[in-house]
């Protein structure tokens, strides 16, 4: 079994900044991609960001393209979500998602099989 659990949401005012860590424990994986997901109140679950062991870019949904930033460090098992120029739109919960196999996307929520319980992020306008 793996744990995930997420820190550093919070309250911010639209325009600032946020950033998110997500702490793997547990099992290790080799092969792995991580992502961010958010979910806000009465709609989906919706994709954020995603990265695999072996890539140094980011696959970014285009809603937070040129505004969110995630990276990894792998000696730490951590990954992490550098939210800048944050908007209303944002506010969410914030889950980190682990994938332990291979896919072609990283999109797809139902394709991650551990998920962390999620951070608040809520942006005040």
């Amino acid at each position: 079994q793996v744990q995930l659990v997420e820190s550093g949401g919070g309250l911010v005012q639209a325009g600032g900044s946020l950033r998110l860590s997500c702490a793997a424990s547990g099992r290790t994986f080799s092969s792995y991609t991580m992502g961010w997901f958010r979910q806000a109140p009465g709609k989906e679950r919706e994709f954020v960001a995603a990265i695999s062991w072996s890539s140094s870019s980011p696959y970014y949904a285009d809603s937070v393209k040129g505004r969110f930033t995630m990276s990894r460090d792998n000696a730490k098992n951590t990954v992490y979500l550098q939210m800048n120029s944050l908007k209303p739109e944002d506010t969410a919960v914030y889950y980190c998602a682990l994938r332990t196999y291979y896919s072609r996307t990283a999109h797809d929520s139902s394709e991650y099989n551990y998920w962390g319980q999620g951070t608040q992020v809520t942006v005040s306008s």
